[in-house]
């Protein structure tokens, strides 16, 4: 072979060995995966790679902090596989969404697990996570106990230090399905059934005790704070919430990360059930429910007081904003509710009576329609616009009992309710208008922290196109030109438009959702309703819905709550109690009382022959604003001795002093002088 051929040779040998090493390589990529880190740089693993495994390639500090990780968006347990190329993110408890989802979500296993181990016979169901801890279903023949509770804790914390590991495996549906008819477990074999076919079936195991469950989990149950969860309660539940099926027992839990934030939560829920409504209720005398009226309030002289208070100083507050009062029957006919939609759309909610002349009726769960029976009464012309038409009008709608909640959740509720109808021209201002009202009705009321969702066209909606942007676009810009923040909820509007809701903050950070506002083109069509245009042209007019107080049923449990029933002087339905000290002097504690009554405060005297303590005790309970005490010092010098809820201090004042100073404090926010 010459030099020349030999070189020939050579380079064809290295350019083949350097294709097959290029072959070889483009193989090995193509068989490998990339994993995107949140940082933007990219690892390449083989397929099948676990979460695990890439936290601990980053380091081994990470892998043994790791809980889980985010795939493409998806909450990925550590075990499972991972196939194809994809964004992750490796999660440690310092994460708290994830963090406390597999906290809540082991210790469901975990409770599950404990109380089969203590009871052998008890079946378990369904354990989801839900907010601030999670809730577990058992089928037992005997009731849980606040003992039991206690043991079940106890075993807890000790499968908590076993550091268990925590395993999974995708099974057949066959095989599942038989294990669970082996074991005696017939509401396994039921879910089974329920998962569709395209979905693994998955099953978690810590020591020997096994669970059907999508996941993820944590890595082993060491990693559960056993110092940072509370059993709190139990309550019957159907299975599958249908009564038809059997009643199980449903265990609740509460957990978090650490210790700090479990006991802050339990302050708060101490803090709660101060503030809780009905008791303050029954204690203050302002209202009861009975059995015979589900969901409907029985109101007390003091809490009928409260109410009316509520009302008039709306009334005053929509009056001067240029509403006019109307009133609608409590029950029509069936044609009306065909022609708003309700029948067909709404009945669930409804009650509906026939009389014996065979005539279908419906109790009114909105006040709309009567509205537009009101506004087709006359012809209209644009000049009558914007017409603005309020009413306080009780409405009555189903909800299931188990979802009734004293004031804050009933069945029939009375409505600051009020419709708008305007030109499109006016549009964006009576939006403006009525934001204006309701911020500065709640600032009124102490809420100043107020939070506006903005929901937008739903997927199955009614109307034009055209017609919600102009309605979303004058919510926004209403909004916008008053300077407000507020968070976008797509696809969450109302059918017929787009709405706000105006949610409150209160003292102890709960947010309640009052006041709405929405944006109508449908039911004015719906009713043929038209007003003259300055063109001689026969229009339909826009409609706004919009409520203030919301309900004022709800909006007085929020009062007490926010107050925990130490109402403002103005809106407290018993303001003063004159009691008496001694017998001697009752005649002069009813001359005080009449003097604040003629001075516009509602007071009431005390002259029972109990000692003063007593009284003073009796009526603190009863969040009375003011005491004034009368003994014969008092009758001799005018004057009265005044105490105030909360204070342990007494002070000695002129009678006529104590009048004009209750008066002036006596006065509702938009009549006092400015």
């Amino acid at each position: 072979m010459t030099f020349r051929t030999s070189l020939i040779f050579s380079r064809k040998h290295t350019c083949n060995r350097a294709f097959g090493r290029r072959q070889a390589d483009e193989d090995y990529f193509m068989a490998q995966i990339s994993l995107t880190l949140p940082d933007g740089n990219s690892r390449v693993y083989s397929p099948g790679i676990t979460a695990k495994e890439v936290a601990e390639d980053i380091s081994s500090s990470l892998g043994k902090k790791a809980i889980s990780a985010t795939l493409n968006g998806e909450h990925w347990d550590l075990q499972w596989p991972i196939k194809s190329d994809s964004a992750i993110a490796i999660h440690t408890m310092k994460d708290q969404s994830q963090g406390e989802e597999l906290v809540r979500h082991d210790l469901a296993h975990i409770m599950a697990r404990a109380v089969q181990e203590l009871w052998p016979d008890v079946k378990v169901t369904i354990g989801p996570v839900i907010k601030n801890g999670w809730y577990y279903d058992f089928d037992r023949s005997e009731p849980f106990t606040p003992e039991d509770l206690g043991a079940i804790e106890k075993r807890m914390k000790d499968i908590i230090n076993l550091r268990d590991p925590v395993q999974t495996e995708v099974w057949t549906r066959e095989d599942a399905i038989q294990f669970y008819k082996d074991n005696d477990e017939p509401y396994k074999v039921e879910l089974i059934e329920t998962i569709p076919g395209n979905e693994p079936i998955r099953m978690y195991w810590h020591g020997d005790w096994q669970d059907l469950c999508r996941g993820p989990h944590l890595q082993h149950t060491g990693q559960v704070p056993s110092d940072a969860f509370k059993l709190m309660s139990v309550a019957g539940a159907y299975w599958r919430g249908d009564s038809d099926k059997a009643m199980l027992q449903r265990i609740y839990g509460v957990a978090f990360r650490n210790r700090e934030d479990l006991r802050a939560h339990l302050n708060f829920l101490e803090e709660a059930a101060k503030r809780d409504h009905r008791k303050l209720g029954r204690e203050m005398k302002l209202f009861h429910f009975e059995e015979v009226a589900p969901g409907s309030v029985f109101w007390h002289p003091s809490g009928w007081r409260l109410f009316q208070t509520l009302i008039s100083y709306m009334r005053r507050r929509q009056e001067t904003a240029g509403y006019v009062e109307v009133n609608t029957p409590d029950i029509m006919d069936r044609a009306l509710w065909e022609t708003s939609g309700h029948w067909f759309n709404y009945m669930e909610n409804m009650f509906l009576a026939q009389t014996h002349d065979d005539r279908d009726y419906a109790l009114k769960p909105m006040n709309c329609p009567g509205h537009m029976m009101i506004y087709n009464e006359n012809l209209r012309s644009y000049r009558d616009l914007p017409m603005k038409i309020s009413e306080f009008g009780k409405v009555h709608r189903y909800e299931p009992s188990g979802a009734l909640h004293g004031l804050l959740r009933v069945r029939s509720f009375t409505q600051d309710d009020a419709h708008i109808y305007c030109t499109p021209e006016q549009l964006t201002d009576e939006c403006l208008k009525v934001n204006e009202l309701i911020l500065s009705i709640y600032k009124d009321f102490g809420f100043e922290d107020v939070h506006i969702k903005l929901s937008t066209r739903p997927e199955n909606r009614i109307g034009s196109d055209e017609s919600w942007d102009l309605s979303e676009e004058a919510l926004k810009t209403a909004l916008d030109r008053a300077g407000m923040s507020y968070t976008i909820f797509e696809g969450e509007g109302a059918f017929y438009g787009p709405k706000l809701e105006y949610v409150l903050r209160d003292a102890i950070g709960r947010d309640w959702q009052c006041g709405t506002l929405q944006v109508d083109y449908n039911l004015p069509e719906r009713f043929d309703s038209t007003f003259v245009s300055a063109s001689g042209e026969k229009l339909a007019p826009i409609m706004l819905h919009r409520a203030l107080f919301g309900s004022l049923e709800r909006f007085i449990g929020i009062l007490i709550e926010e107050h925990a029933g130490e109402l403002p002087f103005w809106l407290a339905p018993r303001q003063v109690v004159v009691a008496s000290i001694i017998s001697d002097a009752n005649d002069y504690a009813v001359e005080v009382a009449e003097k604040l009554n003629t001075a516009g405060i509602c007071a009431e005297t005390d002259l029972r022959n109990e000692k003063i303590n007593y009284k003073v005790r009796e009526h603190s309970v009863s969040k009375v604003p003011v005491i004034l005490a009368i003994g014969m010092k008092e009758v001799e010098t005018k004057t009265v001795s005044m105490r105030r809820l909360g204070s342990k201090e007494s002070k000695v004042l002129e009678t006529d002093k104590v009048v004009l100073d209750l008066s002036l404090e006596a006065q509702p926010p938009d009549l006092k002088l400015k």
